[in-house]
Order: C-alpha cells, then sequence, then structure tokens
C-alpha cells in the first residue's frame, strides 16, 4: 500500500479490525519510510448487477427502488420493516450467488412475489397488480383463484 504522505511503497499494518458487521476490515498503517500512519478498508468487490427492463432498457439494480415497491404493498399491513429488508436481503443474497450480471426485472419481480405469498397475501395481490399489470377484473381475479387454489391446497 502506497503512503499517501510521501509515496513510498512499503508500509507495515499496525492493527485490523472488522467494521459494518463484518463487512469490511479496517487497517491503519504506518509508512516504512516516514512513519506517518493512515486507515485503509477492505471490502469485498461487488459485481454491480443490471436489471433488463421489460421494454429492453437496462438500468443499475437499486435496493431502494425495490425496497420502496414492497414498503408500497406492505402499506397498513401487519409487516414489519425488518421482513420486508429480510425479503430484499434474501432477494439480493439471490443475485449475488447467481454469478448473472444482468437479470430480467421480470425475474426480480417473480422472487418479491414468492416471498410475499408466504409472508401476507394482501401485499402479494397488491404486488402482483402493479407488476403484472392487470388490464381487466378478469385477469386480476384469475390471479386470486390461484392464490386461493394454493391456500386450499396446502390446508388439506
Amino acid at each position: 500500500m502506497k503512503c499517501p504522505y510521501c509515496d513510498y511503497i512499503e508500509t507495515k499494518v499496525v492493527d485490523s479490525r472488522p467494521t459494518d458487521e463484518g463487512q469490511a476490515i479496517r487497517r491503519r498503517r504506518e509508512c516504512i519510510n516516514c512513519g506517518k500512519r493512515f486507515t485503509t478498508y477492505e471490502k469485498i468487490e461487488e459485481i454491480p448487477i443490471i436489471v433488463v427492463k421489460k421494454d429492453g432498457n437496462r438500468q443499475s439494480y437499486d435496493r431502494n427502488k425495490l425496497l420502496n415497491g414492497i414498503i408500497k404493498s406492505c402499506e397498513k399491513r401487519p409487516v414489519s420493516i425488518n421482513d420486508i429488508e429480510q425479503i430484499v436481503d434474501d432477494i439480493e443474497k439471490t443475485l449475488s450467488n447467481s454469478l448473472e450480471k444482468e437479470i430480467t426485472s421480470v425475474q426480480i419481480g417473480e422472487m418479491v412475489m414468492d416471498k410475499l405469498k408466504d409472508l401476507d397475501e394482501v401485499a402479494y395481490v397488491r404486488f402482483a397488480s402493479v407488476y403484472r399489470q392487470f388490464k381487466d377484473v378478469n385477469s386480476f381475479m384469475t390471479e386470486l383463484k390461484k392464490l386461493l387454489d394454493e391456500g386450499s391446497k396446502t390446508r388439506e
């Protein structure tokens, strides 16, 4: 690591500590040449994920966009923000584990609906109504019937 003061190449690590709940390492370093100390941070390099929209446009994955969409579908429902953040965390973990650099918005939407179906059926229907862009009442009723059929199968 190059010293920011004298540009000397060699430094020694004086102290290392985990930070950000173990997501990064903070290192105190000392320059071999000038003796000055400075701090560096080491963290895992994250591969940026590109979301391919339905119209073919591409944009960077945005956690807040996903989080806000789920929060909106869970408004006035007994769903905690911790549960919502856990959904987003699970989806992000799935995305990063897939090692794909691009993912479609359709795939992300399906992941959200799978998670919401188990968490809160009303939130699931709300999300599905926006995500699937129901054109009329019949397509909305078809989705509700699927949900009711799945619910009756799990109760048997």
